[in-house]
């Protein structure tokens, strides 16, 4: 095992230049082809265009990116550990491992942006919140009628819920010294409110067959590791609607071995995450290095 763990974004930090990187990757480029393929447009326009945080462009388009980048770092890096996704990151992390081919991932994303899409009646919404452990923040939810959506840390975590309800929170949050961030984030994710999007992409994912991980892939519920399709069956579906536990998943990093961790991008978000939950770990996203071989070769130092 070569301690290496390998991290997928979820949505928040895309922007235009998010696929300036793999410009000279022809394994990047060849996946970003069958993106273009199963979306009808280029993802380069898409990243440029109008529509970058809505969800119908969001997912797929960030989960082609991730696969991009992968393809064209798998060739230079040593055998990965385990991989872990963020949000929509944890299809990306089951493509990065071989279990669904570059065009299934790209209609599983789409798809599942449309489910959830449809799924909202109300217009929902997701907040960053610091300061406040997670009793304190349920308690909160209960008392507003919102709920935990991710778990990033002891003090960190998003809560989702109706527009109407958010700006309760907020306040009491804020009474009790709470930092606030919105999301770009355009829905509820991780929260009851996204229940009925979970039957349909569940029968989506079930007739795309994932196949055995080439090593084994984080579960956002529950930071459990996934060994075979029938694994990324239970828990790709159920996160939809439940509460992500991204510290659980940093904490089973840690547990399985890894010491050196590489974000995909785009941003760096999870990795800043995971070095401040374990200061004693390597971890950097490839967004932070002018190439990918420069990426590389800080993998191969951090190894020795």
């Amino acid at each position: 095992m070569s301690g290496l763990g390998i991290l997928c974004p979820g949505q928040g930090a895309q922007h235009a230049g998010m696929l300036a990187l793999l410009d000279a990757e022809p394994a990047a480029l060849a996946v970003l082809a069958q993106a273009e393929a199963v979306l009808g447009a280029a993802p380069a326009a898409l990243a440029a265009g109008p529509e970058l945080f809505t969800n119908a462009v969001a997912q797929p388009l960030i989960c082609a990116a991730g696969l991009a980048t992968w393809a064209a770092l798998a060739p230079k890096l040593p055998p990965v550990s385990v991989f872990a996704g963020y949000s929509v990151g944890e299809l990306t992390a089951w493509a990065c491992a071989g279990a669904l081919p570059a065009a299934t991932l790209i209609h599983l994303a789409s798809l599942r942006a449309a489910a959830m899409d449809a799924a909202c009646r109300e217009p929902t919404g997701l907040l960053a919140v610091r300061g406040l452990d997670r009793p304190q923040i349920e308690a909160l939810c209960s008392a507003h009628g919102c709920a935990p959506a991710i778990v990033n840390d002891h003090d960190r975590l998003v809560v989702g819920g109706p527009r109407a309800a958010l700006p309760g929170f907020e306040a009491a949050a804020l009474a009790l010294g709470a930092q606030l961030t919105p999301l770009a984030v355009p829905l509820a994710s991780h929260t009851p409110w996204l229940a009925a999007a979970v039957p349909q992409f569940a029968q989506a994912l079930a007739a795309s067959a994932p196949g055995t991980p080439s090593a084994p892939v984080l579960a956002g519920i529950d930071g459990s590791a996934g060994f075979s399709g029938t694994d990324a069956l239970r828990t790709l579906p159920a996160q939809i609607a439940q509460t992500v536990d991204w510290a659980a998943c940093t904490d089973a990093l840690v547990e399985r071995g890894c010491t050196v961790l590489l974000e995909l991008g785009p941003g760096s978000g999870l990795s800043r995450m995971a070095r401040d939950r374990h200061p004693e770990l390597a971890a950097r996203s490839a967004a932070d290095f002018r190439s990918l071989d420069g990426a590389a070769g800080w993998v191969a130092r951090m190894l020795g």
